[in-house]
Parts: C-alpha cells; sequence; structure tokens
C-alpha cells in the first residue's frame, strides 16, 4: 500500500445514494465493505462524515436561523451518520469508534487527539462526528484539521465525480479532467475541491488531497494502492 494512515471524507449525501433525503442502508453496507477492504490490508484509516443528507447549516442560515444554532443542528446530523456507520462496519466485525467533538458520553467517546491514534494504531476505525465542534466552520476543514492531527498521509475526498474538472463537466463536455494540482492553483481559480480553509490547512501541512469517485467499487483501495482513480492535489497541474 502507498499510504499507511488515512483520512477518507465522506458527504452526507453520499450516504443517501438516489434517496432525496436521509441514508440508504444499501449504500451505507456497500462503503463498509470497501472499508473492510481497506482494513485488511493492514491500513490505518479515519473517517470524517458529513451531515447534508439530514441538515445542512448554511441553507438554513440562508432561511433566517441563526447560523450558529444551525451549524450546531448540522453536527448532530453528522453524529447520526457516524453512528450509522459504526453500525454498519461493527455488523461486519470491523472494530470501529465514534469520536465527537462535542460531548455525547451515551453514545460515542469524546474526541481526544491520542486516543484517537491509539484507537488507528490498535487496527480501530475511527470515525470523527460533530465536525470540529466549532460553528462557521465546515467538515472539510475538519477532515484536514484531523488529518493534521493525527498524522495521515493523505486526505481521499470521495465525491461523485471522477475527479476536478477545469469546467463543470456536465454542462461543458469537452471539460477537462486534471490528473494532478498545485494547491495554489485550486485556490486561484476556485475550483470548489474543497473550502478555502480546508486547502489552505493541507497546504501548510503538506497533506495531499486524491478527489475520486466513491461509486466505483474498489476505488477507495486503489486510491491507498496509488493508482490513478482521479484528481490528486499537492503536486504539478496536469491535465488529462
Amino acid at each position: 500500500m502507498t499510504y499507511q494512515r488515512v483520512l477518507l471524507k465522506l458527504s452526507g449525501e453520499a450516504l443517501m445514494g438516489d434517496l432525496g433525503y436521509g441514508i440508504d442502508p444499501k449504500v451505507v453496507t456497500d462503503i463498509a465493505q470497501e472499508v473492510a477492504d481497506v482494513v485488511a490490508q493492514g491500513v490505518q484509516l479515519a473517517i470524517v462524515v458529513g451531515g447534508g443528507n439530514i441538515f445542512r447549516g448554511v441553507k438554513a442560515s440562508a432561511a433566517g436561523m441563526d447560523r450558529a444554532t444551525a451549524d450546531y443542528i448540522g453536527m448532530i446530523a453528522t453524529v447520526m451518520n457516524a453512528m450509522t456507520l459504526q453500525d454498519a462496519l461493527e455488523q461486519i466485525d470491523i472494530p470501529t469508534r465514534v469520536l465527537t467533538a462535542i460531548a455525547m458520553q451515551e453514545v460515542a467517546e469524546p474526541y481526544i487527539r491520542r486516543r484517537a491514534i491509539r484507537h488507528l494504531e490498535k487496527g480501530r476505525v475511527v470515525i470523527f462526528g460533530a465536525g470540529s465542534g466549532n460553528p462557521f466552520f465546515t467538515t472539510d476543514t475538519t477532515a484536514a484539521l484531523r488529518a493534521a492531527e493525527i498524522d495521515a498521509e493523505v486526505v481521499f475526498k470521495a465525491t461523485k465525480v471522477d475527479g476536478v474538472y477545469d469546467a463543470d463537466p456536465v454542462l461543458h463536455p469537452n471539460a477537462r479532467r486534471y490528473q494532478s494540482l498545485t494547491y495554489a492553483h485550486v485556490l486561484a481559480k476556485d475550483l470548489k475541491v474543497m473550502d478555502s480553509t480546508a486547502i489552505a490547512l493541507c497546504k501548510d501541512n503538506s497533506i495531499p488531497i486524491m478527489v475520486f469517485n466513491l461509486s466505483v467499487p474498489g476505488n477507495i483501495v486503489r486510491a491507498i494502492k496509488g493508482e490513478p482513480v482521479g484528481t490528486i492535489v499537492g503536486g504539478s497541474c496536469e491535465v488529462s
């Protein structure tokens, strides 16, 4: 394996599959099986999951809700997703721990950096819930922050597309996919790989970001093996 300790960023929308809202059990089961394949290779895996399939703080704020309140509700939604993913993993005998940035001791452990690292060293999958515990920060930023804290070698951003393009491939059929990008190019062109705070954190800590399509079976393992399944941010600018 190219990487030994990785952080996987899953959007909440990834868990709802083709549903318009909520969680698709089949999608969660498929993701759990892919994670099991990764763990079987001896890779230490941490996951940050979003909550957009249940509640989006930014959208609620735009509708008039207090932004901080909306973001806290969104954090709670991420914990619901984290617990669902934990259950799916433990159904197939993958030891998993949910660590939350907001204390919820009845259902999850509090986030403590050394504890998270110890769980990883023992071969447990660690799922970080409740974002960073602070409003006004996205789960993308949480992924970059936790990756730096646990000394992850890479952040995998699992999406619905097979990488980063120079234009929207849905609207522009001739759009070209980047094989690799610099952090500066992503920020300058506002390519929406992750939010700017997350990109800056990864840049400052020299953590590459791999963007790939989660819906292709086996892509997580391929990415960890270093196969070119998407776009890597942190290299030079190259297009397909």
